[in-house]
């Protein structure tokens, strides 16, 4: 999902304290990486990702009198609606559900207006360390992918923040029907570049989703940039995968 809450490391030092060492021993051939999106390369500017940024203004023009705590609500609606479904549903069914909560008419006219293309950098912005280590590994030769439980939109975004050339596929569960950690979201990534998921490492702020991942042959990272480290091995910043390549 277009959500995620983001975990932390622990100290550069590596240091065994009865959890994954920070740095454990790079797997051997690597030749990919898989990157998850949201939580990984880019964060939402406001901090919530769903709904986007512009949900209360753009009601607001059609039913001034909504209140905050009506808002709140509704977007609850939402993430329980999101949190029932198979996989990341169409805009329009997520908006109606809480449009309705809202108890405002969900014409065409204002899901379009939902769904409008906006400029990504007023929505999202990458973390710091990304388009750095992006070129680095271009630079070096290694090939990328993203896997994101995300709407169809999703290259679209990138290239508005500047990082779409890097990938060469996308796994998007909109448009496969199905979530992480679903073999099929994994797969498609890595058979679009003809690699063996031992080839490609996959990378995600879920440590769940990267301790899936492993289990189904890929090497993985956690990206655990604000709390505790993960039970699965893990970084506290993008930069460091470049020690695996």
């Amino acid at each position: 999902m277009p959500v995620g809450a983001v975990s932390a490391t622990s100290g550069a030092s590596g240091h065994q304290t009865g959890r994954v060492t920070t740095r454990p021993s790079p797997p051997e051939d690597l030749r990919a990486v898989l990157f998850d999106s949201g939580g990984v390369l880019t964060q939402p500017i406001g901090g919530r990702w769903n709904p986007r940024a512009d949900f209360e203004q753009t009601v607001l023009s059609y039913a001034p009198s909504i209140m905050p705590d009506q808002f709140a609500a509704a977007i609850a609606t939402g993430d329980h609606f999101f949190a029932a479904s198979s996989s990341t549903p169409h805009y329009d069914d997520y908006h109606r559900v809480m449009l309705r909560d809202l108890g405002v008419d969900p014409t065409l006219q204002l899901l379009a207006d939902l769904r409008r293309e906006v400029p990504a950098a007023t929505i999202l912005e990458t973390y710091p360390e990304v388009a750095e280590t992006l070129e680095e590994l271009s630079r070096r030769g290694v090939r990328m992918a993203v896997v994101s439980d995300a709407w169809p939109n999703l290259p679209d975004l990138h290239a508005g923040l500047g990082i779409d050339q890097f990938f060469e596929a996308y796994a998007i569960s909109a448009e496969l029907g199905c979530d992480k950690p679903d073999p099929r979201m994994y797969h498609h990534a890595s058979t679009a570049l003809n690699l063996a998921p031992a080839q490609c490492l996959f990378l995600d702020d879920d440590p769940s989703l990267v301790a899936a991942a492993i289990t189904l042959g890929y090497a993985g990272r956690a990206v655990c940039r604000d709390s505790p480290t993960s039970d699965v091995p893990s970084i506290a910043s993008l930069a460091e995968i470049l020690d695996l390549f």
